[in-house]
């Protein structure tokens, strides 16, 4: 087994047969796009008697942490053909590639999972919830009237790309800086559209939503990303959904962060009891479908800018990582003994031992990850995942990473 770096020149027909065989690619068309996306994509493959058998694409970007934008390392795709499973090819191949990013800057790793898990291995921690709400078009409570929107096609990909980047953006918000994503993503929509406004000083792009659906005719319509900067914004991209439900059933549509779309439905329990089980049933479902790790602590804490009394503390960090790197790796991982501190002003030092006047925190580095994006509570986590303290430590970490919850934005 050899891991090196993607050549297009001689791995092209290699992973197109990969993504075939895993199903995410089924035409001469999907092939193209995917080639599109990979251009845009740094590419790692695992050969095996002389093939790529194993795909890993990651994209530079940046996660919003607070106000301060880090550096993000974004795992795009994992994929291993049929011949070549369970022989721990994805899980060496993504720790490269972790490794390889975090190496040239990367602060933090992110990544949508198939499964709960896997990733774990590999430090990962899990996010947040994720609310996907359907309803009815018809029943958003939404009073403004939309002005007549313009057609967006995938030929419009750069604008949209940029109009995506220039969005409003809470915690965990993530970019991926690759046009060639937004593009990738926008053909392989079926039945793709978007809506939206150039409302900027010079005609850019302000606002706007892009669609998928396999029934054009009643849907469910399924809103691949909206993208707006105000509230007048996103009132008005609400009341463009609203309008089609003279003839869409159903619309599919992520909740934002900060926003609780329930606010803008009448009768949300009626609906879903008289549509339940229906092509068109309406419903609110959650599901934490991403994870992050952190690549650089002491980088990542140097950015973190907390309110509140600050907390000081030793932290003892264990990172599973390590062992899936060759033993030359310019990263190796964030494993070690620090001396944290939380606050106005935050640091992580590696000190090879701990200060004895200080509370010690044991934690994982994706238990650790999550508490620091505050995904969930010191107290919640010592009782669910790799994380322990004194009470008295774990509370005074609930106070001072008391953060919105993260919302990616970006679905990768």
């Amino acid at each position: 087994m050899t891991l090196r770096e993607y050549d297009p020149k001689s791995d092209k027909e290699a992973v197109h047969r990969v993504w075939r065989e895993i199903g995410w690619i089924d035409k001469k068309k999907d092939e193209e796009t995917m080639d599109l996306f990979l251009e845009g994509s740094r590419n790692m493959v695992a050969e095996l008697n002389g093939e790529a058998e194993c795909l890993v694409s990651t994209n530079s970007g940046t996660i919003r942490y607070l106000n301060e934008d880090l550096p993000l390392s974004g795992i795009t795709g994992v994929a291993t053909s049929r011949v070549a499973r369970k022989l721990g090819l994805a899980s060496r191949l993504t720790a490269h590639a972790v490794a390889r990013d975090a190496a040239d800057g990367a602060l933090v790793s992110l990544l949508g999972v198939f499964e709960q898990g896997y990733y774990n291995q590999l430090g990962f921690g899990n996010g947040s919830y994720e609310h996907w709400c359907a309803f009815d078009p018809t029943q958003l409570t939404v009073s403004a009237k939309p002005r007549v929107p313009k057609r967006i096609s995938p030929d419009s990909w750069k604008v949209v790309h940029a109009s995506r980047l220039a969005r409003l953006r809470g915690h965990g918000a993530c970019n991926l800086e690759a046009p060639q994503v937004t593009r990738a993503e926008m053909l392989w929509s079926e039945n793709g559209f978007g809506l939206g406004y150039a409302d900027g000083k010079d005609g850019e792009l302000t606002h706007h939503l892009w669609c998928g659906t396999k029934d054009v005719e009643n849907g469910p319509y399924e809103v691949w990303w909206m993208s707006c900067r105000t509230r007048e914004e996103f009132l008005e991209l609400l009341a463009l959904l609203k309008n089609l439900g003279d003839q869409v059933r159903l619309v599919k549509l992520r909740e934002p962060q900060g926003i609780q779309l329930q606010d803008f439905l009448k009768q949300p329990h009626k609906m879903r009891q008289v549509s339940e089980k229906s092509k068109y049933e309406s419903k609110i479902t959650a599901s934490a479908y991403w994870q992050a790790r952190i690549c650089d602590l002491p980088g990542c804490l140097d950015r973190t800018r907390l309110s509140g009394e600050s907390v000081r503390f030793n932290l003892v960090l264990s990172d599973p990582i390590e062992q899936f790197l060759d033993d030359d790796a310019l990263w190796r991982g964030v494993a070690g003994e620090y001396v944290v501190t939380l606050g106005s002003s935050s640091s992580a030092e590696k000190t090879g031992r701990g200060d004895p006047s200080l509370p010690t925190l044991n934690a994982s580095v994706g238990a650790f990850t999550r508490l620091w994006l505050g995904v969930r509570p010191a107290t919640g986590l010592a009782w669910t995942d790799a994380l322990s303290g004194p009470q008295d430590l774990l509370e005074q970490l609930d106070h001072v990473l008391c953060l919105p919850d993260p919302k990616p934005d970006w679905d990768f």
